[in-house]
């Protein structure tokens, strides 16, 4: 076990608040700070870590706090679920080089995650969800692996680290990734043969416009995920200024909807937000979205919390169809609504009541097909 006080920085008040003048409503007044020691996170529901390192993205001697102008903007926040603790310990101390920021943010990651943490980062650019995926690799367990971005960085002739990693993480020995879904790409920014390539690993990818047609479909997506990476370039420039790339993507409220249905997961482990760059932003506007982005997720994590666990079946509906010769159980909880769909090997995974109508109609769910092409 490491004494994670090595590779940690504490949170200085004063660059985040003036006049530390929160009521007691406030996240600030509720939230296990690192600012002059560690705090105890035994009981720690969330746990909060920020990262400043963006030499992955070409940006060097960055003088900008991403995390602390994130902090800024969620301590201001009204919490409303008390019953979720919360600590922040501060930001990751930047390594001499790239790898040893890394090395860093993987053994704080580690660590946390082998404590069953939910872990949250805050900033950093988008190749830290390399170091993200290797804590998971450090403690041997297998992973489903969710990005929500415009691109899909696949790009191995590109010399940035940000826009290149996942082909790292997807191919390298040992792999430890079972399954990748990869949410609102941007076509116009992706290779036609990226996505066929994608497509023959089985990996699920969903277009912008097919996630935004039906946002409700992204909900099992995000309740198989341990593993969520969210970099902020997937959110329309009108809604985050900081989100230079593009002028399409989600709305702010389309953003905040992913991250409490991510919220909602009992799978989810570990969530970073990346590619925030303050110096980019207008108004503290991107650092307000992320920071109601994380109220949401925690409101997420509120009724995880009340869900019932799938083998107590008097808290869930039960429903038999035959489809194409197949027999097969949905389960619905009565207590959130969520859908669940019994695979042949009789394990049961997240779904949706599109799933269920589609069974019912004697139509394979794609998400059965696509779970069963898998194995």
């Amino acid at each position: 076990m490491y004494d994670l006080h090595d590779f940690l920085e504490p949170v200085l008040l004063s660059a985040i608040n003036e006049d530390n003048g929160y009521n007691d409503g406030q996240f600030a007044k509720h939230i296990a700070l690192y600012d002059t020691e560690m705090p105890d996170i035994t009981d720690a529901d969330i746990v909060l870590v920020g990262v400043t390192e963006s030499r992955g993205a070409g940006i060097f001697n960055n003088l900008h706090s991403a995390p602390d102008a994130i902090r800024k903007q969620l301590y201001q926040l009204h919490l409303w679920h008390k019953e979720i603790s919360i600590a922040d310990i501060g930001n990751i101390k930047t390594g001499a080089t790239l790898n040893d920021s890394y090395a860093a943010v993987k053994t704080v990651l580690t660590e946390l995650l082998r404590q069953n943490k939910t872990v949250v980062i805050l900033g950093g650019s988008h190749d830290i969800t390399l170091a993200q995926y290797f804590a998971y690799v450090d403690l041997k367990r297998v992973v489903e692996a969710t990005c929500i971005d415009a691109n899909i960085n696949l790009r191995g002739e590109s010399p940035e680290r940000s826009e290149n990693f996942l082909m790292e993480m997807l191919t390298g020995e040992p792999n430890l990734v079972k399954h990748y879904n990869h949410i609102g790409f941007q076509s116009y920014f992706v290779h036609p043969r990226m996505l066929e390539t994608m497509d023959k690993l089985r990996f699920d990818c969903f277009r912008l416009g097919m996630a935004k047609e039906d946002m409700e479909e992204m909900e099992p997506v995000l309740r198989n995920t341990n593993l969520l990476s969210f970099d902020i370039c997937a959110i329309k420039y009108g809604d985050s200024p900081a989100s230079i790339q593009s002028p399409n993507g989600f709305t702010g409220e389309e953003a905040c909807m992913l991250t409490r249905y991510a919220g909602m997961s009992t799978n989810l482990n570990s969530f970073g937000i990346y590619g925030y760059l303050p110096q980019h932003d207008v108004n503290d506007l991107t650092a307000k979205q992320i920071a109601q982005m994380l109220w949401y997720f925690i409101d997420g994590k509120n009724r995880a919390k009340q869900e019932a666990v799938i083998e107590d079946r008097s808290n869930f509906n039960e429903y038999h169809c035959h489809f194409t010769e197949t027999e097969t159980n949905f389960l619905q909880s009565k207590k959130t609504g969520r859908w669940w769909m019994q695979l042949p090997d009789k394990k049961y995974i997240a779904s949706s009541y599109k799933d269920y109508i589609q069974a019912s109609r004697n139509e394979i769910p794609e998400r059965w097909l696509r779970a069963q092409e898998r194995g």
